[in-house]
């Protein structure tokens, strides 16, 4: 077993895993680790648990030293400087005449870098930007071209559901999502009622996918043959979290609709599935 604690950089980025070492570090301190990406800040979200070795992720940094005020101070001029940044580098996209839209700015905790996020529909040569902005700044700029998704979770808004979006409010990763869980959900397959804030797929569809996946190994499909306790027939329409399907029957030449649970059905011909299942 290994003691760990989990720390996130940013209020709903991904959970990050160091070694506590002897430090006594609790849920809600803030410390300074080493990365990847150099030195950073960090929130506690997890306080110090034991993990067997299996379980805990490779290479496991150690803790440098839980926040100081001085680093706490650090941190928020950081913040300040970031507002700054955003402001000139504006002015410099608009001076270059550059198809691009800056998202956020992020300051190295130790004043190494700046790193410039942006979305733009195609590439963009940001050669002279950066070299402008490396004259201003007087450190190593970094820009880095994100999608529209990551956009949302950075910028957030209001979702259809009337609430904040998921990404800006919890979800730390994302997770793909596709046009088939709509199909299997039985939801309009009208772009404007399933996508979100970013025009991609809400994220949301994936929430329940898993109930409707296993309740679909025993409901039957659309246009499925079944034997009922009235005969065989063919499914009209599923209602799956009911449990209920409406079957057709020819009956003198006419067609008659009746409805059954699913326990008192058995299906003979499964319909086909349509191969729509693009991720996103």
């Amino acid at each position: 077993m290994i003691d760990i604690i989990g720390v996130r950089f940013k209020p709903t980025g991904k959970t990050y895993y160091f070694a506590p070492k002897d430090l006594d570090i609790k849920k809600g301190d803030h410390v300074v680790v080493e990365t990847s990406r150099g030195v950073e800040y960090g929130d506690v979200v997890i306080g110090r648990k034991a993990l067997p070795d299996e379980k805990v992720p490779t290479p496991l940094k150690d803790v440098m030293r839980i926040a100081t005020e001085e680093d706490t101070k650090r941190r928020e001029e950081n913040k300040l400087k970031e507002k700054e940044a955003f402001g000139i580098c504006l002015e410099k996209i608009k001076k270059h005449g550059l198809e691009m839209k800056l998202i956020e700015v992020e300051y190295a905790f130790d004043g190494s870098k700046v790193l410039f996020y942006f979305t733009a529909d195609g590439r963009v040569d940001f050669r002279e930007l950066v070299k402008d902005l490396a004259t201003v700044f007087r450190t190593r700029i970094e820009l880095r071209q994100i999608g529209v998704r990551d956009e949302s979770k950075t910028l957030g808004s209001i979702g259809v559901c009337g609430r904040s979006l998921c990404c800006s409010e919890f979800l730390d990763e994302f997770v793909p999502v596709s046009i088939k869980m709509a199909k299997e959900q039985g939801l309009s397959l009208n772009p404007s009622k399933i996508s979100g804030a970013c025009g991609r797929l809400m994220c949301c569809l994936k929430y329940e996918q898993d109930v409707y996946e296993e309740l679909a190994k025993t409901t039957p499909r659309k246009g499925s043959i079944v034997k009922t306790p009235d005969g065989k027939g063919v499914v009209e329409n599923v209602s799956m979290l009911k449990g209920n399907v409406r079957v057709r029957f020819e009956e003198h030449n006419e067609k008659v609709l009746r409805d059954y649970n699913v326990k008192n059905i058995k299906i003979l011909k499964r319909a086909a599935e349509n191969s729509d299942d693009i991720d996103e």
